[in-house]
């Protein structure tokens, strides 16, 4: 999950950006309101958290033009005030939450993630493909019933190939997805964390590399020898003299 964190007290937003990393939450910080707004039309972001009085264009005017893109993007309001009113005023402008300050940062990965699951109804929480079994709620991955233990980060992007039910991600949508806006675009992260997800989900190896596009989750996987005898790869992405991995 990727989100949008728009605050203009810099250690708080460095602080709750740290933390939601923790939780496998990828965030990029806005301190006011037209950086949000920059952001907003380059990235892809899953939910906006938007403290309401930011400099520039306000939460309340960010919220109103997500609500106008028609993209669908869930709102989360932060805010020191907690009057009736002013949370009313919040839900008229679009909010999906409202998270009073000062909250615990514990409870804000908790809305985060039940809205992410509002935002994706139409799939059931617990995705299941090609003998996976993925719980992005409690982060818990099975194979063939057999629990995997994950980092945070092998979660994220295999938490992303499965989402895509079958179908092709490129190393730059997991970056953009899986990583926040820090990342090095030159980075072999996204190749190497790959790798590594192969070897902890074990054989026969799940996640098929298509050369030059992406990943993918694959219904029918190969063992390491099938892939060799097929393509000369090793069955994990190996395709060069050099024992690089996809």
């Amino acid at each position: 999950m990727r989100v949008l964190l728009v605050e203009d007290e810099p250690y708080l937003a460095e602080a709750v950006r740290d933390g939601l990393r923790l939780e496998a939450i990828a965030a990029d910080i806005a301190g006011d309101g037209d950086t949000a707004l920059a952001l907003l039309s380059t990235n892809a972001y899953d939910i906006a958290v938007l403290d309401r009085d930011v400099p520039g264009p306000s939460g309340d005017e960010i919220a109103r033009r997500i609500v106008a893109s028609g993209s669908g993007m869930p709102i989360l309001m932060l805010t020191a005030a907690d009057r009736l009113d002013d949370k009313a005023t919040g839900f008229e402008l679009g909010a999906d939450d409202y998270l009073t300050k000062p909250f615990e940062l514990r409870e804000l990965a908790l809305r985060l993630r039940a809205l992410d699951r509002r935002r994706a109804h139409n799939r059931p929480p617990v995705r299941e493909i090609a003998g996976l079994r993925l719980d992005p709620f409690r982060r818990e991955v099975y194979r063939a019933g057999r629990y995997v233990a994950l980092t945070r980060k092998q979660f994220a992007v295999l938490d992303v190939l499965v989402a895509a039910e079958g179908g092709v991600v490129s190393a730059e949508e997991l970056l953009e997805r899986a990583w926040d806006e820090n990342a090095d675009p030159f980075t072999n992260a996204v190749r190497i964390t790959v790798s590594a997800l192969r070897k902890r989900l074990g054989e026969p190896w799940i996640i098929a590399t298509v050369a030059g596009v992406g990943y993918r989750i694959d219904a029918q996987p190969e063992t390491e020898d099938e892939g060799h005898r097929r393509d000369g790869s090793d069955g994990r992405g190996t395709r060069d003299g050099r024992g690089e991995r996809g």
